[in-house]
């Protein structure tokens, strides 16, 4: 059912789940310990049902499909994986130490998008001093 959809839509599906995900993480400050799979899925849940196009592209048959939420499933296991090792930047990585030094900060991030994060988090703190 999912493959059956149009590229664009699986785009935006796929788009919603790296969103979505990358907020929840920034809401509980990427701290491990703290991440339900739960909490997440209703997250996202809320947010496509309020913010993403593809919603309402989708047929109701097709989004109350057992075999389209197995997919989907996978595709958010798929998407989160992806996010999760995609590698920092040279330029993330220089920004974070250079502010780390300044401000005494010892974070450490582990991908592109929980650098995202930290330099965002030093950013404020730094404009906060």
């Amino acid at each position: 059912m999912y493959k059956d959809l149009s590229s664009g839509v699986k785009i935006s599906i796929t788009r919603s789940i790296t969103t979505s995900f990358e907020a929840y993480l920034a809401n509980i400050g990427w701290d491990e310990d703290q991440f339900s799979m739960e909490d997440f899925v209703a997250n996202w849940q809320a947010y496509f049902k309020e913010n993403a196009a593809w919603y309402d592209k989708v047929p109701e048959e097709v989004l109350l499909s057992k075999e389209f939420h197995e997919e989907i499933a996978k595709k958010i296991d798929e998407v989160i994986a992806k996010v999760l090792s995609e590698e920092p930047t040279e330029k993330q990585i220089e920004s974070i130490e250079k502010m780390q030094k300044e401000l005494g900060t010892d974070y450490s991030y582990g991908c592109k998008a929980e650098a995202a994060y930290i330099e965002n988090l030093l950013k404020e703190k730094l404009n906060s001093k």
